[in-house]
Parts: structure tokens; C-alpha cells; sequence
């Protein structure tokens, strides 16, 4: 269960958002021009006001997700704002990040290929947390849905079609990586999936068991990860 989105405060209040804020942390990464601002709004619709941080060049986007029992938890949606131009995001950017959501463009192989540069970076950063890796702009050609892509699956993360233009499982990625990120943040150590699954019973059969499937990969992940 999801409520509207909240806009954050002053401009001076930049330090505390990167520093001080109690809110989950979910970050995007990706190439430029693959769709991640276009996802974060399709998820929040057309009700909202990203808070621009200009000193690191970076979008806030401030959100309110509310649980099944009505708890009301602030989740912070970070977006690049054209940084990732520069082949590498700024360390401020990954600070005290709760879940990842990478994103490429099936129409640009190139973008595919620069997610192993993506990660490489996110886990000397934020090693082991949740992230989900998302296929955009399926509508262009939904052909593209029965093609193989192992990047995901070598490293036994969850992997989603998605299409910021007509909401392909916009929602559905979202939803995980907050509610993972909850998780991860309260405990990082712990084994947190069962509880992340907790959170989706008013999700139909066919959704939760597809989450199921998706989480029980960042689980034998996160294992694989502490292994090493």
C-alpha cells in the first residue's frame, strides 16, 4: 500500500538529506538516457516535486510508503540528474543507500553492457544490498521479452521488463526495492526476505509469487556476496 508523496524542505536543508534522514534510501544507476527519471515518475504519477540538490548535481525525490498495517515509513528516491554523463557517481550518491534499482535500455545494447561497470561501482560502495535489475522501454518492442539477458541471473539478482511509457511493472519494482530496503536497513545482517514477503499479502497470487521468486534471488545473493 503506497500513499502520496511529500516535497521535502529548503534548500538548506541539503546536508541533512544526504547526512541525517531517517528515510529508506533508494538509488537508481544506469546510463544516461535510459529512462530512470521517466520510472521514478511514472511510479509517483504526476503528484509530486522532485527537491533538487544542487550542490552534487543529484534529484530527490520524497515519497511516504505505507505499509499493510498502516505504518507510514518515508522512503527518499535518489535519481543521477545527468551525473552518470560522467561515468562515475559522486560518493554522496551511494551514502547510506538502502536498495538499488539499475536500469538499461533494451534498445541500446551498449547500456546493457555498462551495468557490470554500474555494479562493479555500487558494491564498492554499498556491498550486498538489495538491488534489482530492470529492463526499460519494453514497448518499443515487446519482442524483446523473450530474449535472454544473464547479466541478472550470473549474479542472482531479480530481473524485470519494465516500460516507463505504458507502467509495465513500474510499480512492482518499486514496491520491492522499498520494501528490501526497509529491511536492509533495520538489519542488514539478518536474513530479512521472509519479512520483506510479509509485507505483500493484498498482492495478487500471480504478483506475490513472481516477488517471491525475485527476492528469493537477493537472498542467494546476498549469500554468495558474504561467501566471497
Amino acid at each position: 500500500m503506497t500513499d502520496g508523496p511529500s516535497t521535502s524542505g529548503p534548500q538548506g536543508e541539503e546536508l541533512t538529506l544526504l547526512t541525517g534522514s531517517d528515510a529508506v534510501k533508494i538509488i537508481l544507476l544506469g546510463d544516461s538516457a535510459v529512462g530512470k527519471s521517466k520510472l521514478v515518475e511514472r511510479f509517483l504519477l504526476d503528484n509530486y516535486k522532485p527537491h533538487q540538490l544542487s550542490t552534487y548535481a543529484l534529484t530527490l525525490y520524497r515519497y511516504n510508503f505505507k505499509t499493510q498495517d498502516d505504518k507510514v515509513v518515508p522512503v527518499d528516491i535518489w535519481d543521477t540528474a545527468g551525473q552518470e554523463r560522467f561515468n562515475s557517481m559522486h560518493s554522496s550518491y551511494y551514502y547510506r543507500a538502502h536498495a538499488c534499482i539499475m536500469v538499461f535500455d533494451v534498445t541500446r545494447k551498449v547500456t546493457y553492457k555498462n551495468l557490470e561497470k554500474w555494479y562493479d561501482e555500487l558494491q564498492e560502495h554499498c556491498k550486498g544490498i538489495p538491488t534489482v535489475v530492470v529492463a526499460n522501454k519494453i514497448d518499443i518492442d515487446y519482442k524483446v521479452t523473450s530474449k535472454s539477458f544473464n547479466f541478472a541471473a550470473k549474479r542472482k539478482l531479480p530481473f524485470f521488463f519494465v516500460s516507463a511509457s505504458d507502467g509495465t511493472n513500474v510499480v512492482k519494482i518499486f514496491n520491492m526495492a522499498i520494501m528490501a530496503g526497509m529491511r536492509w536497513k533495520a538489519a542488514p545482517k539478518d536474513d530479512f526476505y521472509q519479512e520483506v514477503l510479509d509485507l505483500l499479502g493484498e498482492i495478487s497470487m500471480d504478483t506475490r509469487k513472481q516477488l517471491e521468486d525475485a527476492v528469493k534471488a537477493l537472498e542467494e545473493g546476498k549469500d554468495k556476496e558474504e561467501g566471497h
